[in-house]
């Protein structure tokens, strides 16, 4: 979308959209490696400030990509890490100096000595001390020339959690816990995440001569909008990066949605009035004055700041009418399509309405993500009579708790004991697992044989939850995706491998309907890399006859929700779907009560799925549409809907 004028005149930092983060990954690895190779040529040391997580791994892996190929050296490099949790020793699987040394330091030529991570095994007492020193030698290098941010969910910086003022400097800190619950993923959940971290101040980072903070993702966007917008408070220390007098904000498009000039551009400058942004400002409008869309008057548009769009069209009727018509267009009772003796004179033709009943395949990440997300659609598919196959991408083992492992263990032993079946090697399985989880440390990897127990579990719980929608058995494909196979919460990259398993069931089942999880803010970002995996299988498909009858379509649910601006097909539900789609998600046990990675969201997933689809309706109701129980939303893939790398 093209705006005009100052559109950032409300953004206290100087902010880059990239439609990507290998983009924007690359862009400060090129700051980062220019400003290494002009300090060597003056003999001089470059200091950088580092950050672990997600967000600057794209960096890192250009820097380690620019050390092979392009023999850019760090030999002459200093550098000074964020923070560390404590205690945490630093050969632990989730220690921040281990995480440097997997994606950094052991790929270059830094010099031993020359990288220094907070030290998570100093005794308590010497802490301070300790912090005094970090400061001392930041101090004697002459100060950190770049510092890499990322940001927390609640603005913290560092680990400076809400509270933390630009006077803070290195120091011991208390968790807050929401970032305690955001870190649940990589400690196999909350209660094992250290309470405690070290952690530079928001004063240590103001130091820097030059920040970049990187932000991806749509579940970084209220609080990158608060950031760069906000006022400045300790309660997101962030915000004191806006007396830096050089940084720079580095955003993919789903990061800067809640920027204003994002949500709202209307508000801050002029706009080409194209189709979707119409929509977008007419439901924004709709929502605002509390009024059905058809409602809305000339003089709402006037004084809401849409006068450009009212003059360009003229009546603010003919412009209610337009978007009112486009949203009772998404309204579809039958998502594949009806069949000739049901269809009637009026009714809005689907895409491929010839075929009937068409083959659908709905891809699900975990092995719950097809009921929770769109649970009422697969039944309403079955019903209809269409032929649905789920894939479950994959085994989901991780998110299962250990006493659920030890239960199911005991399980067959009795059973097997009960009608004289029991084996060593069963015997052997029982004492096994028993014993292994009762020594099991916090975040230690699972054994082949627990994680092959949990993965049934979960097959078991698929089956269940299928067969509550009208799937058959034989149509559940259980994927098993290499990338995942870790039993750890850190991923293999996606590989040729993965992608092949999903090219060759479409090309077995043929699909005229693809489902595939577009809700990218799971705690570990399995998600995302399922969906890439899809998009790139359908990338390589695309030339197929069969695909030339197929469509893409997008759903969400267990950790977002698409807005109604975007949604393409609305899916409505009745109260006895609701219940059905509620039993479906039942039927995983192992995830009910209490998930073992929940996100930013405790409830359960069966509360988020209904409270959510009942939102839906809820807003498609107040804009004017008719009122349903519930509604599942999702939109069109048409191969450019581009995915954060």
């Amino acid at each position: 979308m093209t705006v005009h004028q100052d559109i950032t005149k409300l953004e206290k930092l100087r902010c880059q959209l990239f439609s990507s983060s290998r983009e924007a990954a690359r862009k400060v690895a090129n700051e980062i490696a220019s400003l290494i190779r002009s300090r060597a040529a003056e003999g001089k040391h470059c200091v950088l400030g580092l950050a672990t997580g997600s967000t600057p791994t794209g960096i890192y892996a250009e820097l380690v990509r620019m050390h092979r190929e392009e023999n850019l050296s760090f030999a002459n490099v200093i550098t000074f890490n964020l923070d560390e949790y404590f205690p945490m020793h630093p050969d632990d699987l989730q220690s921040y100096c281990r995480f440097m040394r997997e994606h950094l330091f052991d790929h270059i030529d830094i010099k031993p000595g020359n990288f220094n991570v907070p030290d998570g095994t100093i005794p308590v007492e010497k802490v301070a001390d300790y912090c005094r020193d970090y400061e001392a030698k930041i101090a004697q290098y002459g100060g950190i020339d770049i510092q890499i941010l990322g940001i927390g969910r609640t603005g913290h910086i560092g680990f400076n959690e809400p509270g933390s003022d630009a006077t803070t400097r290195t120091r011991l800190i208390t968790l807050d816990s929401v970032t305690r619950i955001d870190a649940a993923s990589d400690f196999f959940g909350a209660e094992n995440v250290p309470r405690r971290a070290i952690t530079m101040g928001v004063g240590t980072i103001l130091g820097a001569r030059r920040i970049f903070i990187l932000a991806f993702g749509e579940g970084k966007s209220s609080i990158v909008a608060k950031t760069v917008e906000g006022e400045m408070t300790p309660s997101v220390p962030a915000t004191y990066l806006q007396n830096h007098r050089n940084v720079e904000v580095l955003l993919d498009q789903a990061a800067s949605a809640a920027l204003t000039r994002m949500k709202t551009p209307w508000l801050v400058g002029s706009v080409p009035w194209e189709p979707a942004t119409i929509r977008r400002a007419v439901i924004w409008l709709s929502e605002k004055m509390n009024k059905a869309i058809l409602k809305l008057t000339d003089s709402d548009y006037n004084e809401e700041g849409l006068q450009d769009l009212l003059a360009e069209y003229g009546s603010a009727y003919e412009i209610n009418l337009q978007v009112f018509r486009y949203l009772q267009a998404t309204i579809v009772g039958w998502p594949a399509g009806k069949p000739a003796h049901a269809k009637k004179p009026g009714d809005r033709p689907q895409p491929f309405d010839h075929i009937f009943p068409k083959r659908v395949i709905v891809f699900s990440p975990h092995p719950d993500d097809d009921v929770i997300s769109m649970g009422g659609t697969l039944i309403r598919l079955a019903d209809q009579g269409h032929e649905v196959h789920i894939a479950y991408q994959t085994s989901g083992n991780i998110a299962v708790f250990d006493d659920d492992a030890i239960r199911f263990a005991e399980f067959v032993s009795d059973y097997c004991a009960k009608f004289g079946l029991l084996s060593d090697r069963i015997t052997e399985l029982e004492q096994h697992v028993e014993e292994f989880l009762k020594n099991k440390q916090a975040g230690q990897v699972d054994s082949p044989e627990v994680q092959q127990i949990k993965a049934l579990i979960r097959v078991g719980e698929a089956r269940a939850g299928a067969r509550c929608c009208g799937v058959p058995g034989e149509r559940l494909h259980f994927l098993d995706m290499p990338f995942y196979a870790t039993g750890r919460i850190k991923k293999k990259p996606l590989g040729q491998d993965d992608i092949q398993i999903i090219v060759d069931l479409l090309r077995k089942i043929q699909p005229h309907q693809i489902y595939a999880a577009g809700d990218l803010s799971d705690p570990h970002g399995t998600h995302r890399t399922c969906l890439k995996a899809i998009f790139q299988a359908c990338d390589q498909c695309r030339h197929d006859e069969w695909y030339k009858t197929s469509e893409v379509l997008l759903y969400r649910g267990a950790w977002q929700e698409w807005p109604v601006h975007q949604v393409e097909i609305a899916v409505p539900l009745s109260p006895q779907e609701v219940k059905q789609k509620r039993n479906a998600i039942f039927k995983h046990e192992s995830q009910k009560d209490r998930a073992l990675f929940p996100g930013p969201d405790m409830r359960e997933f069966w509360q988020r799925a209904e409270a959510r689809n009942a939102d839906t309706a809820r807003r498609y109701d107040k804009l004017g549409l008719a009122e349903y129980e519930a509604i599942e939303g999702f939109v069109r893939w048409d191969g450019n809907w581009g995915l954060t790398e």
